[in-house]
């Protein structure tokens, strides 16, 4: 019951994004020119036939895009990309299209998401990042690369710190790490979510969550698992200090926490302790990326994102993975 009780207390805050997302709406929509739903903007002309697995007693919907196993770079090690609260696969756009030109993309509907039907289970990272190891199973992949966004990044780090024989490299974006490092206004609307669900009705998120759920009907059994598994307070930080995948850390500087904690997650992985050296071998493992401009809500379709990303798993190193 501890470890339980420990999993669900860190499993949390990271779905804060599906918290603010329709207030958000009109921000997103004010930074970027989209089609009519930015949270459906598509992926390719060519959008592969969508597949299910069956794990954990839950039926998880994945896509593969890209290049067959062996024809990417790094020998072909696919990526999981995982998407935020509220969110699915549609959701990254352009950015998952760039993702695929060089590697295999394995992306993920989650839990009560996208086309994922719900189960009688509470909705946590903890319990989402099980699913993910359980799909990276099922598919017999050799330690692919896991990138996710807000919840989807704690859904990432979480099957980083569960399951770290199955992860390659991690890339975290715009995700906190303890519940606290959010800004406390952000906190404040953390109450309201339970009760959000017919108000959000008018958002793009209800849009593409109808349009894709198995249950429509689902949508305030949604909001409601989202509104309670926020309430608990969740910190990672004794957990990432042991995450051994090289690890790439995403945020905007004017995210929905500051810069500040992102550097201190950084800082959890060894990065910012000494000086790289002239020749660079004094760098740390993991990489710190604070994108200019960029805030939580539209950082996940920007062309920084895949710009910042790609080398970070392209780049060969010696004694990496």
């Amino acid at each position: 019951m501890r470890v339980r009780s420990r999993a669900h207390r860190l499993s949390i805050g990271f779905a804060v994004a599906a918290t603010l997302t329709a207030a958000a709406t009109s921000a997103y929509a004010q930074t970027a020119p989209p089609p009519a739903n930015p949270w459906a903007s598509g992926t390719d002309t060519a959008k592969p036939a969508g597949r299910y697995a069956d794990v954990n007693g839950i039926k998880l919907y994945y896509e593969i895009h890209g290049p067959g196993a062996g024809q990417g770079t790094r020998s072909g090690r696919p990526l999981i990309l995982l998407h935020g609260g509220l969110g699915a696969i549609e959701m990254f756009g352009p950015t998952l299209t760039a993702l695929a030109k060089g590697r295999q993309v394995v992306a993920v509907d989650l839990q009560g998401h996208g086309r994922t039907a719900d189960i009688d289970r509470p909705m946590t990272v903890a319990l989402m990042a099980g699913d993910v190891a359980a799909l990276i199973t099922h598919l017999k992949l050799d330690r692919p690369d896991v990138m996710g966004y807000s919840m989807g990044g704690g859904v990432a780090l979480q099957v980083a710190i569960q399951r770290p024989e199955l992860v390659g490299r991690l890339v975290i974006v715009s995700t906190p790490f303890r519940r606290n490092g959010f800004y406390p206004e952000i906190l404040a609307q953390q109450d309201q979510v339970a009760g959000m669900a017919e108000a959000m009705k008018e958002t793009p998120m209800y849009q593409l969550y109808q349009s894709l759920a198995p249950r429509p009907e689902d949508w305030p059994r949604l909001l409601t698992k989202i509104g309670e598994s926020m309430k608990v307070d969740f910190d990672c930080s004794k957990q990432i200090a042991g995450i051994t995948a090289p690890t790439l850390i995403v945020a905007g500087d004017a995210d929905l926490f500051p810069p500040s904690h992102a550097v201190e997650m950084f800082g959890l992985l060894g990065g910012g302790q000494r000086d790289g050296g002239w020749d660079g071998a004094g760098r740390p493992t993991s990489q710190l990326a604070i994108l200019p401009g960029r805030t939580h809500y539209a950082i996940f379709s920007d062309p920084a994102l895949v710009e910042t990303v790609v080398p970070f798993l392209d780049a060969p190193a010696a004694g990496r993975p």
